[in-house]
Order: C-alpha cells, then structure tokens, then sequence
C-alpha cells in the first residue's frame, strides 16, 4: 500500500506552496535599494543611437512629405493644363504635349524622391536594428540583476 502525503490525499497538488512575501529590508538593504532606484528612475541621457534613430525617421517623414507635395503638383499642373483646352484640333495636340512633358518631369521628380525615402527607410531599419541589439543586451543585463 503506498502511502500518501497530506497534500495529496486532501486532493490538492504536490507543489510547493506559493512563497511568502518578502520581508522588510534591512536598513542597509533599504539604502543600496533606494540609492539603485534612485539611479533607475534619474533620466538618462539620450544615447547616440536614440538620436540617429530619431534623425532617420525625420529624413523619411520629409521625404515622404516631398513626395507627396510632387504628386499634388503633378495633379495640380495637369488640373490647369486640361483646363485650358478647346475644341480645336491643334490646342488639344499642344495641351496634351504640354501635359506630357509635365508629366515626365514630375515622374521624373517623384521617383528621385521615392528613392530618397527608400534610402531614409533602409537607414532607419539599420539604426532600429542597433536598438534591438541594445535592447536584448538591456533585458539580460536586467534579468542579471533582478
């Protein structure tokens, strides 16, 4: 016949019991407790890396801003350029060659602008990359603390 533990037997698991709370801590603990605190709450200065990562994201908000205001020029100019046309043969021809080379231009324009933002993008992922590097090494130095 094996014979059972008071835990078991009343049905409840074989698990330790859930830790008590902590006790009060010492004067000495409570002053290397509060000078660490005080140290985690003070604000640190912003890191190099912080800052490129901020410098980079405003790089592709502008070009993005620029981006879109070429494209609102494109459909600006074109708006006026359609609006002047008549009913003769020979002002539309002029109209749609004018249209075209604005066109080309602003297309032109857009794509210089769009691989602005691609290389702002790029660059902003390699900067969050570092940060994630950063922030992994932070995660195991605290775990090593606590």
């Amino acid at each position: 016949m094996e014979v059972m533990e008071p835990a078991t037997a009343a049905g409840e698991s074989p698990d330790p019991p859930p830790s008590p709370p902590p006790e009060e801590p010492s004067p000495e603990d409570t002053y290397s407790s509060s000078a660490s605190a005080r140290a985690a709450q003070a604000p640190a200065p912003e890191p190099p890396a912080a800052r490129e990562v901020a410098a980079a994201m405003q790089a592709v908000e502008r070009d993005a801003a620029a981006i879109a205001e070429s494209y609102a020029s494109l459909f600006a100019s074109l708006r006026v350029a359609l609006s002047n046309v008549t009913s003769t043969s020979a002002e539309n021809i002029e109209c749609l060659g004018d249209v075209v080379g604005r066109l080309q231009e602003s297309a032109l324009e857009a794509s210089s602008k769009g691989n602005k933002y691609i290389n702002s993008c790029l660059r902003l992922n390699e900067e969050m990359r570092g940060m994630e590097s950063l922030a992994m090494q932070l995660f195991y130095g605290r775990m090593l603390i606590h």
